[in-house]
């Protein structure tokens, strides 16, 4: 079981719920575990030199720049890292952000009912 804020990050409300993977004592699963016994190995058979890139944490970076890609704000994206301080997300993954001409200028047609003609 773990309880964390659902679908709002922001909200005081908590939410317990079961764990999909567990430990065979039906405990959280530890990345350290996880990482030894499972992805590091997958990653080796791969062909893939194991490295600070290709490990468990990759995925964390993976996930952050899926959110950030589908528009997610990155206060949001600190609540659902854990990161205390927005400003840390935003240093550390500012480069992922995706561009944002193309959407300023469709915003402000939209805005203004511009169609693109």
């Amino acid at each position: 079981m773990i309880t964390l804020p659902w679908e709002d990050p922001f909200s005081d409300e908590r939410v317990t719920v079961s764990l999909i993977f567990t430990t065979t004592r039906r405990g959280a699963i530890k990345r350290a575990t996880v990482d030894g016994k499972s992805w590091r190995p997958a990653v080796e058979a791969a062909g893939i030199v194991p490295t600070r890139a290709t490990g468990m944490h990759a995925l964390r970076h993976f996930y952050a720049s899926a959110l950030l890609d589908a528009g997610e704000s990155i206060k949001a994206l600190a609540s659902y890292l854990g990161h205390s301080d927005p400003g840390f997300t935003l240093r550390v993954y500012t480069h992922l952000m995706p561009a944002s001409e193309k959407r300023t200028r469709r915003a402000i047609d939209d805005l203004f009912g511009d169609s693109g003609q």
